[in-house]
């Protein structure tokens, strides 16, 4: 049975190419196709491998934890002028944040993905030191270390977390810490791309254009100036995985009421402990940073179920400024002051110039203001 999978593996993988990166926050292959560099963003791919219905089996080799695409001999696992240098978003110990992938329309092969962050700093640096290119030895220690840092979808309170259709009991794909797909033969939203039901195009991909697919982690109880966010899928048609990271920081106190779940690992790890001198915030300014272009005369609104968004009336909804938009960085920001903890639903709209509106997608995005000692935070996303 092995040889005749191995051999259909195989023959698919010739015929069908693709397929999928990390967007939000953005990813280190995301900048390189923003930068011009990256052509294919959606096709750092490790490949032959046997993806399922082991999830953590197959040696990651050059791939690394960030991905290396070969199609423009390009290799995320090292710092380059447009990423790596610096953290992307910067995030609390505990905070629950939107994530966001991009799957190719002609390259769904459904299955399983994740979201790790290693907690070793040591092995981490390895990844962000301008110059140096990891190792295949350094690179397998990485992503053995992300596999032990594994953002469970269980870890976020509501969130649905079944286990994958295409697996079955007793097989190691049957686990419901990592995010699922849906059916990969189903007539109605199959694989991937049905999991938001989002338009086609709603993300870039150089091939058949994208869906998004969004997703909530915590951020565990561990402080880091710069470290990385791995995002990891597992295909099921195809003997494929898809590797990229995102650079992020993790600072402030963390919330004594949160806790993470990450399987055990025998690498030691640096947990972030309340400190007795923190005084923790009764307000937070919380800056959404939404990357959306525009056309000349249209504004982007942030619409949501509290006051201070409008009560999803957007003729009272705040406007977000364009003073940072560029050609190369369209975002729009606006900041506002929220109590900690206070939990809420919100969308951005765009407003044209004749007062015509445009509602982003569904489903509703939502945000938890964080408990701890930091007074801002900062929320990243694209518009879908």
């Amino acid at each position: 049975m092995k040889l005749t999978r191995w051999g259909t593996v195989l023959s698919t993988v010739a015929l069908a190419h693709g397929h999928g990166y990390l967007t939000v926050p953005f990813s280190r292959t995301r900048l390189g196709a923003e930068a011009g560099i990256d052509s294919c963003p959606e096709c750092s791919i490790l490949e032959p491998v046997e993806a399922w219905p082991n999830l953590d089996a197959a040696p990651v080799g050059r791939s690394g934890p960030c991905g290396y695409n070969a199609r423009v001999s390009i290799d995320y696992n090292q710092p380059g002028a447009h990423w790596g240098m610096a953290p992307v978003a910067t995030y609390s110990p505990g905070q629950v944040i939107d994530v966001e992938w991009c799957v190719d329309h002609n390259g769904d092969h459904g299955g399983m993905f994740t979201y790790r962050i290693c907690q070793n700093q040591t092995l981490v640096d390895k990844f962000l030191t301008p110059g140096y290119l990891p190792t295949e030895a350094e690179k397998q220690a990485a992503e053995d270390c992300f596999e032990a840092g594994v953002l469970p979808c269980t870890d976020v309170s509501g969130q649905s977390c079944g286990f994958s259709p295409d697996c079955a009991p007793g097989q190691a794909c049957w686990r419901n810490d990592w995010f699922t797909c849906n059916a990969f033969q189903a007539d109605y939203r199959r694989a991937c791309q049905g999991v938001d039901n989002a338009p086609r195009g709603s993300c870039y991909t150089s091939i058949a254009g994208g869906y998004p697919v969004t997703k909530k982690i915590r951020i565990p109880n561990y402080l880091s100036a710069h470290t990385l966010l791995s995002f990891k899928w597992n295909s099921f048609q195809t003997g494929q995985i898809y590797l990229s990271c995102a650079d992020i920081a993790i600072v402030g106190k963390s919330d004594p009421e949160t806790t993470t779940s990450t399987r055990p690992t025998s690498t030691s790890l640096t947990t972030a402990t309340p400190s007795a001198s923190c005084t923790p915030a009764p307000f937070v300014a919380v800056t959404f940073a939404e990357r959306v272009v525009t056309a000349w005369g249209q504004s982007i609104k942030l619409v949501g179920s509290i006051p201070e968004l409008g009560s999803w009336n957007p003729s009272v909804a705040p406007a977000l400024s364009a003073a940072q938009y560029t050609t190369g960085n369209p975002v729009w920001t606006h900041t506002v002051t929220l109590p900690a903890g206070v939990a809420f639903e919100y969308k951005f709209v765009k407003v044209a110039s004749d007062g015509t509106i445009i509602w982003e997608s569904d489903p509703n995005r939502a945000y938890t203001v964080p408990r701890g000692c930091d007074t801002s935070v900062t929320v990243d996303s694209v518009w879908r």
